[in-house]
């Protein structure tokens, strides 16, 4: 398989990230919703939020690397029987859920550093809190992580939905595509 995007089909490295970004942000999501309903006397009330914000900031990184990659190798064209208006939808789709997952990212920062304390990633290092004044900043930022991880996770069901319309229905190389192949 080849390493970068081709005009036929996605490389290793765009699918790679791709699935490695979808694992993460739904296995974020779950452990989030898991730990919100901790008490304080459970043995992971310290540790769920601690892996969850590492986490977080390792997807970050990933994210930016895969940011950098589309302009380094850029996407494979639309298929061809895709018209203007399924074009647009892909673009308008695609960007969407990269400004949800950053939003969502520098929301969950927000909460994390209200308290100007920095973020320990895997106990190896801190990343400093800068952003500390804004009024009720841990409320605020805590209710647009939760909305943006709804909707987030929610479009991110309807982009795998569109992906398996695209396979069975309109019968086109969308999906296969980002499994390395060359469509049909």
């Amino acid at each position: 398989m080849q390493w970068r995007n081709s005009n036929s089909r996605y490389g290793l490295i765009s699918i790679l990230l791709h699935w490695l970004v979808a694992l993460a942000v739904f296995g974020l999501f779950g452990l989030g919703l898991w730990m919100v309903g901790l008490d304080y006397y459970s043995s992971w009330y310290r540790t769920a939020p601690d892996l969850h914000k590492s986490i977080g900031l390792t997807l970050f990184v990933v994210m930016l690397a895969r940011l950098a990659w589309r302009f380094v190798s850029p996407p494979p064209p639309a298929p061809a029987n895709h018209g203007a208006a399924t074009r647009l939808a892909s673009k308008a789709g695609h960007g969407f859920l990269y400004l949800a997952l950053f939003a969502l990212m520098f929301s969950g920062y927000l909460i994390s550093t209200a308290d100007d304390r920095g973020i320990a990633v895997f106990g190896l290092f801190e990343i400093p809190a800068t952003l500390t004044s804004i009024p009720d900043q841990a409320d605020v930022a805590g209710l647009i992580h939760e909305y943006l991880a709804w909707a987030l996770v929610i479009f991110a069901g309807l982009h795998a939905l569109a992906a398996l319309k695209h396979h069975f229905i309109d019968r086109d190389a969308t999906l296969v595509r980002m499994f390395g192949r060359t469509g049909k």
